[in-house]
């Protein structure tokens, strides 16, 4: 699920660290990431930021885990207040 607010968009997902590699992948029931971190001591968390920042082409500030720092659910805050950016998430997450 996706939403937009003040600060930019929220973004709801499941997380799969131990993978094999980094993938987005889009299921019937939202999306899941695969990270090849380890949910260890934060690297999982680490690890999301810097893919979804590649991925996405924005600075790793600009990525926030809302909820679910010790969860497979995350919840997390793209902030980004360029229309063409936002447009962009949209399609990429939905």
């Amino acid at each position: 699920m996706m939403k937009e607010n003040e600060n930019g968009v929220i973004i709801n997902f499941k997380i799969s660290p131990n993978a094999s590699k980094n993938e987005i992948i889009k299921t019937d029931d939202g999306i899941k990431i695969k990270i090849a971190a380890q949910p260890v001591d934060g690297k999982a968390n680490k690890a999301l930021i810097e893919f979804l920042s590649k991925q996405l082409k924005i600075p790793k500030t600009s990525i926030e885990i809302l909820k679910g720092h010790t969860s497979k659910e995350k919840t997390v805050l793209i902030k980004s207040f360029d229309a063409n950016k936002i447009h962009l998430l949209k399609i990429a997450f939905s």
